[in-house]
């Protein structure tokens, strides 16, 4: 976004490093102190030397971002935007599960633009908050604003969904209806600061733009056997996966953690949790009948399920329409062969324990578990199959588990890539840390009366 600069002033808009959502803007030029004023008037934060930064508790920096540009432009200042910001500014996203359905998209950017000022005015010390409490559903609280207006307000709700439910003519006349509805679990003063608050706050605070002495270069991975690679990027597969089958429609939850991905025949359902720890469900795979019957099969993989395996199973899964499959009878001794017989051809061990019949590798670190038992249950979706690796089926380092009619096609393909492919692996370093998620969300709480004018009950 340029325009012929009457101001000597540029401004470079990019993500913030550290935040997911939140926006960074870079400011040089004699005249960048211009530019500087106009976005600290916008509430953006000094980070850095002329660096500032947009951090809000709604994720829609990238909207505000956008808008400040516009005003930069239209007073003479160059601004450029960092592709991954205009791409973060084109995505078309809504809330899934948002607890006012009623609002269109621009209605309920409305409402968090409410909840942003509240907080902003909580943070900047012009809303005094007098007493806090939980509801049985969210956090509720009772405050009075600073100043001129001096009106005594009831707040409802957390992050970008808090709002002004009541107003009162003066704190005692507030906190006496506050007391009479909430006196049992009423507590003085705010309530603590929310996961969102947490992280926005993080992101508010300096950053280090100094050059950063050079690490050592880390070592090279090794090729091992595919059920011993590294889980990789899974979201960069999920998106990689998406971007190639346009017949999925993607969906993102309200606390912005778990991504839908549902087939257009509205029979096959994709979710992923994006983080998790390693031995935690990330994935799971549903196949319905029809748009409103049960389930037909389900599986599931955890976190730390080996790129080259996850690969393949959305593979798979692109494959048409694959996942159909006979229900109402068991699963007979043909289907298990088939859905093994690539373990057996490369000479995985096979033993029969009772109800378990078991595939494992020659090392004996990876393994196919079958439950005969389970796969007689017509009526449910038990953990029929299991696919592991590690120390043994019990605690396994990584599992994927099937329902009795996941398709024997589908678990053939994973056997052929268990026995034969290989994957990369980087030696562990004493150094490797574990992610750490910087955004989450609250739970949803009920719809209260008071809403943004613009997006009230219809």
């Amino acid at each position: 976004m340029t325009t012929t600069p009457s101001i000597d002033a540029h401004v470079v808009l990019d993500v913030h490093p550290t935040h997911s959502s939140a926006v960074t803007a870079t400011l040089t030029g004699t005249q960048a102190r211009i530019a500087h004023m106009g976005l600290e008037a916008a509430d953006w934060t000094v980070v850095a030397d002329n660096v500032l930064a947009l951090v809000r508790i709604d994720s829609e920096e990238p909207y505000w971002a956008q808008d400040a540009a516009k005003h930069l432009v239209s007073e003479g200042i160059t601004v450029e935007i960092a592709p991954r910001l205009q791409e973060a500014m084109d995505e078309e996203w809504t809330w899934a599960n948002y607890p006012m359905p009623w609002c269109t998209r621009s209605e309920v950017r409305e409402v968090s633009n409410e909840a942003q000022k509240i907080y902003d005015d909580i943070r900047h010390g012009q809303l005094l908050i007098h007493a806090h409490a939980h509801d049985g559903y969210t956090t509720v609280a009772v405050g009075t604003y600073l100043g001129r207006t001096g009106k005594s307000v009831y707040l409802h709700g957390e992050d970008h969904l808090r709002m002004i439910a009541d107003t009162f003519d003066s704190p005692a006349q507030a906190m006496l209806a506050f007391e009479k509805t909430h006196g049992a679990e009423m507590r003085t003063g705010p309530a603590p600061l929310t996961a969102t608050e947490r992280s926005a706050a993080e992101a508010r605070t300096p950053l280090a733009l100094t050059t950063a002495k050079p690490e050592p270069a880390p070592p090279a991975p090794e090729s091992v056997p595919v059920y011993l690679a590294d889980a990789g990027d899974h979201d960069a597969l999920f998106d990689t996966f998406l971007d190639a089958h346009g017949d999925f429609g993607k969906w993102r939850t309200w606390s912005d953690e778990t991504t839908h991905a549902i087939h257009e025949s509205q029979t096959l359902r994709i979710e992923h949790v994006h983080e998790t720890q390693a031995r935690e469900t990330a994935w799971t795979v549903a196949a319905y009948e029809t748009p409103v019957s049960n389930r037909m099969w389900v599986l599931t993989a955890t976190s730390a399920t080996p790129a080259p395996v996850l690969q393949e199973l959305l593979s798979n899964l692109a494959d048409g329409d694959g996942w159909d499959t006979a229900v109402g009878a068991p699963v007979d001794e043909k289907a298990v062969t088939a859905a093994t017989q690539p373990l057996s051809d490369a000479g995985w061990k096979h033993t029969v324990d009772g109800r378990w019949i078991r595939w494992t590798s020659p090392t004996g670190d990876a393994g196919v578990l079958f439950d005969a038992f389970a796969a007689q249950r017509l009526s449910q979706t038990l953990d029929t199959w299991t696919i592991w690796a590690g120390p043994d089926p019990d605690r396994p380092t990584w599992a994927v588990t099937a329902s009795p009619h996941t398709p024997s096609s589908l678990l053939s393909d994973l056997s052929e890539t268990l026995a034969h492919d290989t994957g990369l692996r980087r030696p562990r370093t004493a150094g490797t840390g574990r992610r750490t998620s910087l955004v989450t969300g609250p739970p949803a709480m009920p719809v209260v009366a008071a809403t943004s004018a613009a997006c009230r009950s219809r």
